[in-house]
């Protein structure tokens, strides 16, 4: 098992490297990146844009000349001083061919040195630091909850597979799974946080704004109520989803030879169920756990996030990319891919654990 792992951990950095590259050849390729952005405002007088490239207004004035003659490769760009937009380039690392950006971009990663964001005069580590805590607590919990009643529910389901409470439950989650989260965000919001109806929830925020000058028991208080309806809205899709999954797995099982040996042998429904076809059917489900834990962090609450007015991961890539913020997203997508590749190794792992005649070693050679 020692040299199976070892050959996953060698596996991730190919991965890694193959997976930057594709992005940064596309990335580089669509317009409107941070240089292009850049002479657009200053073309718009954006004063934020002259205080970053020259410091004052009054800079800009004597860089900005109508030159017709001047060519340049970025859309926009005619009318501005070839000085400034070599200035801009410069000053976004865009002065060096894309080949040794990619190259010190990758020499950089390996040390684990991701970089300032373009915009936010702040490392990609510290805005991931500081947004990092929402994410997780909306992934965390929405992921709890969803393990904690999809899969009883599901094993009851395939246990009383055809029976009125399977079919009244599998009406209910048809039903949940049917409405996107973000809608089902916004139906919350209308019923219970003083939309319509009722004002039992806060609208926006992971906590309130006098949550320091509160005790501990107040603060754990205002933390479950702030986070009720985000979760709530995470926990619909997932929940729907790992129900069938658990159901069907359960049941592929329990119609198998080795099921019906062990109630022959006048095992107990309990014994069966938890001390045979248990092993065997949760296979399925810790497969999917690494994706189930990724999307919900890093992806499924993007839109819960932007509702809720919860500044978390989602959030911050979305604007990275609509800001072409290169540092960020880079940045981003490397951290969470090799979080991604390292649960995926845990889950694999954890298959040996569940179920010991799982050898992957043996599979490979």
């Amino acid at each position: 098992m020692a040299a199976y792992i070892l050959r996953r951990l060698l596996l991730i950095i190919p991965t890694l490297i193959g997976i930057l590259t594709i992005n940064f050849i596309i990335i580089q390729a669509a317009p409107g990146g941070p240089v292009e952005q850049t002479i657009a405002q200053l073309q718009g007088l954006d004063t934020s844009a002259t205080a970053r490239v020259s410091g004052s207004q009054n800079d800009l004035s004597t860089q900005t000349v109508t030159n017709g003659s001047s060519e340049s490769s970025y859309r926009g760009a005619r009318g501005i001083d070839p000085e400034l937009i070599k200035e801009i380039e410069e000053m976004y690392g865009f002065d060096k061919p894309a080949h040794e950006r990619f190259w010190q971009m990758l020499k950089n990663y390996a040390m684990f040195d991701f970089g300032e964001s373009l915009f936010s005069d702040k490392t990609v580590v510290a805005l991931i630091i500081e947004k990092l805590p929402v994410s997780i607590s909306l992934g965390l919990w929405a992921t709890l909850i969803t393990y904690i009643v999809s899969i009883p529910l599901g094993i009851r389901k395939a246990v009383r597979d055809g029976t009125p409470f399977d079919i009244w439950t599998s009406t209910a989650i048809i039903i949940g799974y049917s409405i996107p989260s973000f809608l089902f965000a916004i139906l919350l919001i209308v019923i219970f946080a003083g939309g319509t109806w009722l004002d039992w929830f806060p609208l926006r925020g992971l906590t309130s704004p006098d949550f320091d000058d509160m005790t501990l028991w107040q603060q754990i208080k205002d933390y479950f109520w702030h986070i009720t309806l985000p979760v709530t809205a995470l926990v619909i899709g997932g929940f729907a989803t790992m129900t069938m999954l658990t159901k069907n797995s359960f049941l592929d099982e329990i119609n198998k030879q080795y099921v019906l040996t062990a109630r022959a042998k006048g095992l107990s429904e309990n014994q069966v169920l938890y001390g045979h076809v248990f092993r065997n059917a949760m296979l399925i489900i810790i497969a999917g756990m690494p994706a189930a834990l990724i999307s919900i962090f890093f992806t499924g609450s993007m839109l819960i996030e932007v509702i809720f007015s919860l500044d978390g991961i989602g959030l911050l890539g979305y604007e990275a990319v609509i800001k072409r913020d290169y540092p960020v997203i880079f940045g981003t997508l490397f951290i969470f891919t090799l979080i991604g590749l390292l649960l995926k190794l845990i889950s694999d792992i954890t298959y040996v654990m569940v179920d010991p005649r799982i050898d992957f070693e043996s599979r490979e050679s």
